[in-house]
This record gives structure tokens, sequence and C-alpha cells, in this order.
């Protein structure tokens, strides 16, 4: 089974609610039969991408884990620092 490309999915979701885009980085990486799907933004975007009480980030792991049902992939979805 070929692995998914969540990296792009959650890149196309990121890049809309930032103001600049050419500063977002996402890296997939498995280990242990997990995936993990790191997201790095201009500081002066975390906010955008966290949102209020984490809703945002929140819906983003919603999104990504909806897309890993089909392949069962566990997956986790962290914003760098």
């Amino acid at each position: 089974m070929r692995m998914v490309d969540y990296a792009d999915l959650v890149k196309t979701i990121v890049t809309q609610l930032v103001t600049k885009p050419e500063d977002v980085e996402v890296r997939q990486d498995s280990e242990d039969g997990k995936v993990k799907v790191s997201i790095k933004v201009n500081p002066e975007d975390m906010g955008r991408v966290i949102g209020k009480a984490g809703s945002t980030i929140k819906s983003i792991r919603v999104v990504a884990k909806a897309a890993s049902i089909k392949s069962k992939e566990k997956i986790d979805v962290i914003v760098e620092e």
C-alpha cells in the first residue's frame, strides 16, 4: 500500500490560513507505524495556525485523521516553534 501524502494535504490547508505562505514548511515522517506531520510557519502566523484555544490546529488534525482512516494509519500533526 502506498503512503498517503498527508504533508501535501496539511500544507494546502495551512497556506490558506497564513499571511506568509512562502514561509510554510510541512514535513512528513514515519516511525513505529505512526505518521508524524510537522508544520513550521512564520512566528507571526503561529496564532493563525493554532487558533483560539487550539481550535484551528484541532480541526487540521481532524481532517488529517479522516484522510488516514482508509489506510488505517495513525497520524499526528504538530506545530513546531
